[in-house]
């Protein structure tokens, strides 16, 4: 473990809101509040966030909304070709390593879970393409199931702010509990991510334009040197 000092005064609440204020900005819809609206929740979580690895939400939307139209639960996904779905899913990222494990996953859903995605850890681990934190993701967004998913934006920008201090994102989730209450955990990831796409980003982030650099221990630094 590996918290700093600056961890234990850390405004925790006041960050979140003024965190979802900048996402809310920046983006024009949330993937997430997308895919809501929609039957089959479960599933289209876990579809959309792997469509949306190395993608930003507005395009995953776009694409999530043509998959899913000609795919709307398990079973018509799996009875497309992998090529058709490359073809309704490009331009994300990786699209067709996406598509072969979509499809794949589509398969096991059917053969061993019913055709329903199952709400354990180990089992979304089992899918092609799924890893801690697309799983994690699945659980918090999908079953309400406490827990912090966290990928490349999520670790960076925790270690940037300066609450922090890990090398791998299993250590950054595990510290990241010890500072935000369960409240918090969920939503965490899709605002962090959507800062780290648009403003910290891995390099030359614009930390002029950035709406919580209040909160930023390195910035706070800078500033009174």
């Amino acid at each position: 473990m590996a918290l700093t000092a600056y961890a234990k005064k850390f405004e925790y609440a006041t960050f979140m809101e003024a965190l979802k204020k900048a996402y809310d900005s920046y983006h024009s819809i949330s993937l997430m509040e997308f895919i809501k609206k929609e039957d089959e929740y479960p599933y289209r979580v876990l579809i959309g966030t792997i469509l949306s690895a190395r993608t930003k939400d507005e395009l995953t939307a776009v694409v999530s909304d043509r998959l899913f139209s000609k795919a709307p639960n398990p079973l018509e996904l799996s009875q497309l070709s992998e090529e058709e779905i490359i073809n309704l899913i490009y331009p994300v990222g990786f699209y067709r390593i996406k598509a072969k494990n979509i499809k794949a996953i589509a398969f096991l859903l059917l053969e061993k879970y019913q055709g329903m995605v199952p709400h354990k850890i180990e089992d979304l681990l089992r899918f092609p393409g799924v890893g801690r934190k697309t799983a994690n993701l699945v659980l918090g967004t999908a079953f309400k199931i406490a827990t912090i998913s966290v990928d490349t934006h999520v670790h960076r920008i925790s270690n940037r702010l300066g609450i922090l201090k890990t090398k791998i994102p299993e250590e950054t989730e595990q510290d990241l509990k010890r500072i935000f209450p369960k409240e918090y955990w969920i939503p965490l990831n899709p605002y962090l991510v959507g800062h780290g796409q648009v403003i910290c980003k891995p390099i030359s982030p614009t930390c002029s334009q950035c709406k919580i650099n209040q909160f930023c221990h390195r910035i706070g630094v800078h500033r009174s040197r």
